[in-house]
């Protein structure tokens, strides 16, 4: 492996070129740690590879959850839904009850807590029946989803904690409970249980673990240990993080490839984790020979798909400086049918084809303080604004699981960083 630019990758990664001698060009590069004591500082290089197979992978939709509160004591929302529908519309919509959180009773004054809590979102009561040990309290059974990372992670059951209280929207009390089921699991294993690295020309650091392959000693096991980021490397030998995409776990085997002479086929148990979605590879290419040229590449794509767009923008996105406070910029306001679609237009609108300027509120933000390409205060003429106002209404988002971002609240965020909007 070698740069073009320079000696090494030590080089600012706007400089840095990559090459390597086969006819057909790498697609990706592993910067990352090989062995058991890890940094976590994923900057060393540790190959080329034309492929990384089980990277992208297309997951069925994750499960809504089965949750029951046992020696329930309802209170407050939970208690009003309860006493208003009759039995047969439980586990329907009219028994939608949102987002609660489960935490421990207070500890006493000057004592910290001992856990925290745990977040099931868009929860409908599905049952309720009378606890069969604690009179004068019931079971409840719930349905939606466990808040985690990905649906691999595990999620501890506290050690001493005799009763749960149940928390709705602004803390407002659903009551308490003796216990949960359903929530608290050990990690689950990979979704994809291996990743392939094909057409892979290793640096020394994997070498090195590739010679412990075939050992069945712990030390051997640790010596192939692999924690990497994965970046794309575009046309010209350039490369960028792939935000998210992580090759991560235990170097099982190897074989010559069929990609070229000297190269190798690596086969890695994976840790769990998810993978990206396979669309997200389609949302890459649009980057592989350069910036796109043309605005709203993104419109076609699903809400999921869009997320990945505007973190491809932000992967790639310029450090040129600010352009001067009072500018006026256009957001074709079009394609935006969800708030993915208000991110990817208002990137485009500040920073042209394939622009990045945030990918959520937090990363917004972020931008509106500076350095994202614009500063405050600047114009924003929003067009088709109708659009967005038709989508971006209040309700509960089930893919972010939080309540919807609405155009409103957008308009208030950029008027608080003087940013003048002009809906047309």
């Amino acid at each position: 492996m070698s740069t073009s630019a320079g000696p090494g990758p030590d080089l600012p990664p706007e400089q840095r070129r990559w090459e390597w001698k086969h006819p057909v060009g790498p697609r990706w590069l592993l910067l990352g740690e090989v062995g058991s004591d890890w940094s976590y500082e994923f900057d060393t290089p540790l190959a080329l590879c034309r492929e990384v197979e089980g990277l992208f992978v297309d997951l069925p939709p994750r499960p809504r959850e089965r949750v029951t509160l046992v020696g329930c004591t309802p209170a407050g929302a939970l208690a009003e839904l309860l006493d208003r529908l009759p039995a047969e519309a439980l586990g329907t919509e009219r028994a939608w009850l949102g987002d609660v959180s489960m935490t421990a009773s207070p500890p006493p004054p000057g004592v910290a807590p001992s856990w925290w809590c745990e977040q099931l979102a868009d929860v409908v009561v599905t049952a309720q029946r009378p606890n069969t040990t604690t009179p004068e309290t019931v079971d409840i059974d719930l349905e939606g989803f466990v808040h985690v990372y990905d649906r691999t992670e595990a999620v501890t059951r506290p050690g001493d904690v005799s009763e749960f209280v149940l928390l709705g929207p602004a803390e407002r009390s659903h009551g308490t409970c003796r216990d949960v089921t359903g929530v608290f699991r050990e990690q689950a294993a990979p979704p994809v249980p291996q990743v392939r690295l094909l057409g892979c020309q290793p640096e020394p650091l994997l070498l090195a673990a590739l010679e412990s392959v075939g050992q069945s000693t712990k030390a051997s096991l640790r010596r192939r240990r692999i924690r990497a980021d994965v970046h794309m490397v575009a046309a010209d030998g350039s490369d960028s993080q792939v935000i998210g995409a992580v090759v991560s776990g235990t170097i099982q085997a190897s074989e010559p490839s069929r990609f070229g002479t000297g190269l190798l086929d690596v086969t890695v148990d994976s840790d769990p984790q998810e993978p990206l979605p396979a669309g997200a590879l389609r949302v890459l290419e649009h980057w592989y020979a350069g910036a796109p040229t043309e605005k709203n590449l993104w419109a076609g794509y699903d809400r999921d798909l869009r997320h990945h767009w505007a973190g491809a923008a932000l992967a790639h996105r310029s450090s040129t400086p600010d352009r001067p406070a009072g500018a006026t910029y256009d957001l074709d306001g079009r394609f935006v049918t969800d708030i993915e679609g208000f991110y990817c237009a208002i990137g485009e609108a500040i920073n042209g084809p394939g622009g990045y300027f945030g990918w959520n509120l937090d990363a917004l933000h972020d931008c509106l303080t500076g350095g994202f390409g614009a500063q405050t205060p600047f114009r924003l003429v929003w067009h088709d604004s109708a659009t967005a106002r038709a989508h971006l209404v209040t309700g509960y988002d089930r893919r972010l699981l939080h309540p919807a971002t609405t155009m409103d609240y957008l308009l208030d965020m950029l008027a608080e960083h003087r940013v003048k909007v002009d809906l047309r």
